[in-house]
This record gives structure tokens, sequence and C-alpha cells, in this order.
């Protein structure tokens, strides 16, 4: 690990210290989404297919790591998360046992989340599973509010539960369903089912959305981290009917949300059995991108995200709504056909 800001920048400088892409360790983080050794993380088991998928703690809103904040308050809040919030929990769900993650999207879904920037009703559920197993350990009241003020603590989770869904429809011969979509602040990339491990790229584009206070587009960074996997699982942008109220964070009105959600069942190849939205008769969600459908449709997925400030250390600007670049979906098509 390095030492300070001056020893990690020669590390990442001279090749000392490697970035690797999430995914390809089995994990995603939101933003930025650096995942170090001295992180704790959450363990996401698919109990059928027999995958996992790993994903930090949300450390909240405003200027945090993951949007490039790393100022005294952020590396305080990460070094309190290292001692306090991660043995707190690991010890509740010590006594919980595993957690049915994929009731709790369910549920929040019906209670106006639609899980990658409003996860306010999920994090209440998942908290009512660990707070009486928190209540009795160390630093309760700490934990418990922390958890209970941070409406997007489940989102860390919530995108490790996606990963492991898509995770189990990788590596099918010849198929066109996209098993991956993240961003690096440069490109946006997509996996598809039967194309391996590789990734199919184009420019990563800046949200249209709502900022923050005196923030305006030209403080914004491109689209940036794994988060987009909400998509790819049907959720996020792709159930924004379900949550209406999304618009006072992302922009647009209602009929906006309601018409994005109608338009992916366009490029999907599915319903989502478990995830309904009450508004569209409780129609399930649209899931499993076909690369085929965007290419002869013309549509691209609608994505949700918050947005980053681009001079580091700036933390979140605000939020909005971005599309892939079409030339990650026509070039991974290209190369199935080869």
């Amino acid at each position: 690990l390095a030492t300070g800001e001056e020893d990690a920048v020669a590390g990442l400088s001279s090749g000392r210290v490697r970035w690797e892409p999430c995914h390809e360790h089995g994990a995603v983080g939101p933003m930025a989404g650096v995942v170090s050794p001295s992180m704790w993380l959450f363990e996401v088991r698919d109990s059928e297919h027999g995958g996992t998928a790993y994903c930090s703690l949300n450390e909240g809103l405003g200027k945090v790591l993951r949007y490039g904040a790393f100022g005294p308050e952020v590396l305080e809040r990460l070094r309190w998360m290292d001692t306090s919030l991660g043995p707190a929990l690991a010890a509740a769900l010590a006594v919980t046992g595993p957690i049915d993650l994929r009731s709790l999207v369910a549920q929040a879904l019906q209670m106006g989340d639609e899980l990658h920037n409003r996860n306010r009703a999920a994090t209440g559920l998942l908290l009512r599973e660990l707070a009486p197993a928190l209540a009795a350990g160390p630093d309760a009241a700490e934990v418990l509010r922390f958890i209970g003020g941070n409406d997007h603590f489940f989102l860390n989770v919530g995108m490790a539960a996606a990963k492991a869904a898509t995770d189990a429809a990788r590596d099918i011969p010849g198929s066109t369903l996209v098993v991956a979509m993240a961003r690096n602040g440069t490109d946006f990339g997509v996996q598809v089912s039967g194309l391996g491990g590789r990734w199919f790229t184009g420019p990563a584009g800046v949200p249209d959305g709502l900022y923050l206070g005196a923030y305006g587009p030209a403080d914004a960074n491109p689209d940036i981290g794994d988060s987009t996997i909400t998509e790819t699982s049907g959720l996020g942008g792709f159930a924004m009917a379900a949550a209406p109220a999304i618009v006072r964070f992302v922009g647009g009105d209602v009929a906006d949300a309601i018409a994005a959600t109608r338009s992916m069942y366009e490029i999907t190849l599915a319903e989502h059995p478990a995830y309904q939205i009450p508004g569209l008769g409780f129609r399930g969600t649209p899931c499993g991108i076909d690369v085929t459908l965007v290419a002869r449709t013309g549509l691209l997925p609608v994505v949700n995200t918050g947005i980053a400030g681009r001079i580091a250390g700036t933390g979140q600007v605000g939020a909005g709504l971005v599309s892939p670049p079409v030339e990650a979906f026509t070039s991974a098509l290209a190369a199935l056909a080869e």
C-alpha cells in the first residue's frame, strides 16, 4: 500500500501499482470505485449458479473517495469504515446469516426505488435486516446512524448482486447478450456473453442532468464507474418507471422516466420475473440487453448516473442521464459475426 498521496502517484506512474478493472477480479465499484487491500467488501453469492461477486462499502454522497475527493475528512471516514463499520457488519452478518438480496430488490422496486440512483427503500430494508444484530455490537449508535443517513448505502451491494446475476450468463457460445457495461472516465466498455472477457469500447459521454449549487457542464467529468451493471441487469435507467421521484435527482419529468423504461423493452430479451413495476401493471423490468437489437433499432441503453467533478478532489457535481457509445455495441456484433 502507498504511504501517502505522493507515494501513490509515484507508484502509479512507475507501474509499481497497477490499475485493473474491478470486473476482472469479480468485483464492482461505483464511480472511481477503487478496491484496495485495506477495504472491507460485501460478498454476494449466487446460490443457484455458484457465482460470487464483491463490492466495497458505500461512503455516502458529496466529497467521497469514489468521486475523486481525498481530503482529511475523506480519509478519516475511510479509517472509521475500516475499524468500526466493517467489523460491525461482519459481526452482524455472522448472526443473521445470508440476506436474500433478490427479495429486497423486488420489494424496493415496489416502494419507489430503481436501484441505481435511488436506493432509499432498499437501504431501509437492508437496515431492517441488520439492525437487531448491529444494535448488540460496539459503536451501535454510530453505525446505525451512518447507514440510516446514507440513502445510497444499498447501491454497492445491489451492484454486486447485479454482477452475480449477469455473470451467470457469461460464456455462452454465440450469445449476443450483454453481461457487463462499465466506464472509466474516458471510455465506455461492454462485454458480451459469447465473446469471453473482451471489452468493446467507445468514448464515455458527459451526462446530461441537474447540477449541484453553482456547478455546471464545464465542471463535469465524462461518465465513470461500474454502476452501469445495474442497467445491465434491468435496473437503474431501465427501471425508472418504478421510481418517479428519481427525476428530481437526474432531471426530466415523470413521463420521461416511464418512456425510458418502455423503450428498453425494445432492446432486451426478457422481462424479469421477480423485479416488477407497479405503474406498468406489475410488468417485469426489461432485462437482457441484446447487441443485435441495439444495432437493429438504433436505441441505446438508458443510464442514470452521478456526475463526478473533472478536477480531482471536487467530489460529486450533479446527476443525470447518459447513453453508451453505439460503436461499443456494433463492434461487439461485428466480432460475433467473424
